[in-house]
């Protein structure tokens, strides 16, 4: 007899999750160029601030979804309930082909990007990040084969190493002097770019409701875990803002290269470095794990209901896990990261995938007030319908960003899209 999911995630366990996902190596990376778009210091902290309100206003859209349709698949439901099986079928289908094993490549190539600089297997730098980033997918997708609380564990473990990590950043640079040692005025760099960044970074505030069904107490967990854990991320970078502003001053920030590592050198010069390149890494696999975790439902969710992925739709009644949906993830996000070699290429081509499902998610908030007014909300959006407006406009937003920036990867994805249509028609019960 198949099993089905078990409630295993308490308010702690969610919370993990969801902070775990959104803290990987974007706040590394895109510091310095969301700083050179906004000119000031405090423009730098008011930006990552309207980066976590928008992310807030998404998120409460998702906990009245989750907390009214508490089942495995998070948008897969939603979308289902709200225009039909086709809609939910292509968000499956995307999420398959696309979007869950780009997401996962990309954490996984952050991570190999520093792995990389603390030790080197191969004489080729690119060998060893291809090398580090598919042992990475393969580890973990492992680890969450073995069971629901190995999986989760590992997250707990890795969120509260990455989320003390960033602290001790700060720790570190009130400790330190204050310079500005990196240049004068950095060159300037669009705001609306910068504002993509920003919310790339805290990209996974929805992966609560693809695990809804495995949430004890749903009608209230969801909603705390959501809330809390986006506003723990915003918190946390704002704190990391701080300290390279501190340390290194607008400009030192705005010109870095490495931004975390010229902070915590300018204390520690001889090891600053390769801490920090351990803390990115630890950081990185948190969120793949999390992806990892999380990503599988969908599928699981999509098979438990479409003949074509019939086989997906299994949950292991041994493991407590749903094995071999995780297992084609592996595969799929170990393809891309061959065939993709490089952290911006994958971000590329997952980019106006998400926005157009985040878009079609939060319409669906208000077909679904109308079409299932009988269904009990236990929460109900905070500021709607403005908040889960101002969110769409927002999606709108960065799917023609990101468009206008890769047509012909807009294209591509699109192309798949439209590959999953008669799919569903051929394969339809």
């Amino acid at each position: 007899m198949p099993g089905i999911p078990k409630k295993e995630l308490n308010l702690f366990d969610s919370t993990c999750l969801i902070v775990g996902i959104i803290i990987g190596a974007g706040i590394y990376q895109a510091a310095p160029d969301i700083a050179r778009g906004v000119v000031t210091w405090w423009g730098v902290l008011l930006i990552w601030i309207v980066g976590g309100m928008l992310s807030l206003f998404g998120a409460l859209g998702y906990a009245e979804l989750a907390t009214a349709y508490p089942k495995e698949g998070g948008d897969y439901v939603y979308l289902t309930r709200a225009y039909g099986p086709w809609a939910g079928f292509l968000f499956g289908w995307i999420q398959l082909a696309v979007v869950r094993p780009g997401d996962i490549a990309v954490m996984a190539f952050a991570f190999a990007t520093y792995a990389k600089e603390l030790y080197l297997p191969f004489g080729d730098p690119a060998e060893s990040q291809v090398l580090y980033a598919v042992s990475a997918v393969v580890v973990l997708t492992v680890v969450n084969i073995i069971g629901v609380k190995e999986g989760k564990y590992t997250q707990n473990l890795l969120t509260a190493v990455k989320s003390l990590g960033l602290l001790a950043i700060l720790g570190v640079a009130l400790a330190g002097p204050q310079q500005e040692t990196l240049g004068g005025s950095p060159e300037p760099f669009p705001i609306s770019v910068a504002l993509i960044l920003v919310l790339f970074t805290f990209g996974g505030w929805n992966e609560m409701a693809y695990v809804a069904a495995e949430v004890r107490n749903p009608s209230r967990n969801i909603v705390r875990a959501l809330v809390l854990g986006t506003a723990l991320v915003t918190v946390l970078y704002l704190l990391a803002n701080c300290a390279f502003l501190y340390t290194l001053g607008y400009n030192g920030m705005a010109n870095s290269k490495a931004v975390a590592a010229d902070t915590v050198s300018a204390v520690f010069p001889e090891v600053g470095v390769r801490v920090i390149s351990a803390l990115i890494c630890v950081s990185a696999l948190g969120a793949v794990n999390g992806l990892i975790f999380a990503g599988a439902r969908i599928s699981y969710a999509v098979g438990a209901d479409h003949r074509a992925f019939r086989p997906l739709g299994v949950w292991n009644p041994r493991t407590g896990t749903p094995v071999r949906s995780l297992v084609l993830q592996g595969l799929i996000a170990t393809a891309l990261i061959i065939l993709l070699g490089s952290f911006l290429n994958a971000i590329i081509y997952t980019a106006a995938a998400v926005y157009t499902f985040y878009l079609a998610t939060s319409v669906a908030i208000m077909v679904l007030r109308r079409k299932d007014a009988q269904i009990v909300r236990p929460y109900r959006v905070t500021g709607y319908p403005y908040t889960t407006l101002i969110f769409c406009l927002v999606c709108t937003f960065l799917i023609y960003s990101g468009i206008t920036y890769k047509p012909s990867t807009a294209l591509y994805a699109c192309c798949i899209l439209l590959a999953g249509v008669p799919i569903y028609l051929l394969t339809r019960d």
